[in-house]
């Protein structure tokens, strides 16, 4: 027996779930697990099953299509199952151990990096990392560590457009799935942020009000917060405003320093940036309008 992980988002309707277990009965499947959410707001419908059978991943697709109400299953496509098109149906199924590939990006700062590479190389995150890219080279360490391929990229507003254009070329050159910026402190353009819609991560501090800037945990000190923490969410051109994925928060109190608080909220950032890039390789994570669905 083979394993496999369906995606499913489309429309609400009754008899969705029906179409996909007889789709999977009619290969011998056996459902393994499920978990699904219909959204009242939108009328989404999200479901992720893991799905054993003899059949192949291809197969064991063609014969839930098959059985999809009709009108849904002329507009479905293998489409990305992250993907954010809502015209129709995104039905997908992958054999349970595929690894998708991620692009890290990062600049200076190295612990989110550090903690990404340290969860892949003691098998924690099934994913692979074929390259890191960064504006500086104070990275390269962390990658030569892990063996991993490390490309200095350095970026200015005059070469911002030829920069962007390389990272496009990467992204096709080396298959990729997902594009994680683990502490990238520059601001992608609107088109590649478009061009890489539902494939890109960031990590971002949430503080109460927003801190922008330099320094945001000593301008956080400064203003007395009683809570630090991060959000990862999708990228967008609206900055740091995509669909959130997950977040946590810390308490601090006036006893903290502002070297403290930096010390608290990497380790916050880091935290939420392994869980947001787990549940994406899992497949757990749906987009839906600005909005995600991720089952745990």
């Amino acid at each position: 027996m083979s394993s496999h992980v369906l995606t499913l988002r489309c429309p609400d309707r009754p008899g969705i779930v029906h179409a996909v277990t007889a789709g999977v009965l009619d290969v011998d499947g056996n459902v393994e697990s499920n978990a699904q959410f219909s959204d009242p707001e939108t009328t989404t419908f999200c479901m992720r099953a893991v799905i054993t059978s003899e059949a192949s991943s291809d197969e064991v697709r063609s014969a839930v299509a098959a059985r999809l109400p009709r009108d849904a299953a002329e507009t479905s496509d293998s489409a990305n199952p992250h993907g954010d098109s809502m015209l129709g149906l995104d039905l997908a199924v992958r054999p349970s151990d595929h690894r998708p590939r991620l692009l890290i990006m990062v600049s200076k700062y190295d612990h989110c990096l550090v903690d990404l590479l340290y969860r892949w190389y003691n098998k924690q995150l099934a994913v692979d990392i074929p390259l890191i890219v960064s504006n500086h080279i104070d990275c390269q360490p962390v990658a030569a560590r892990y063996d991993i391929p490390f490309l200095h990229l350095p970026v200015t507003p005059d070469t911002k457009p030829e920069q962007e254009q390389k990272i496009r070329e990467l992204v096709e050159s080396y298959d990729i799935d997902l594009v994680v910026l683990a502490r990238y402190m520059q601001i992608l353009s609107d088109d590649l942020c478009r061009d890489l819609a539902g494939r890109a991560i960031n990590i971002h501090h949430s503080f109460l009000p927003g801190f922008k800037g330099a320094k945001p945990y000593h301008q956080a000190h400064a203003r007395g917060v009683k809570l630090v923490g991060a959000t990862a969410h999708f990228v967008t051109a609206d900055l740091d405003e995509g669909p959130i994925i997950e977040q946590e928060v810390a308490r601090v109190t006036h006893a903290h320093t502002a070297p403290e608080l930096v010390s608290l909220g990497q380790d916050t950032e880091r935290v939420v940036l392994a869980r947001a890039v787990r549940a994406w390789a899992d497949d757990r994570v749906f987009l839906v309008g600005d909005r995600t669905v991720v089952f745990p």
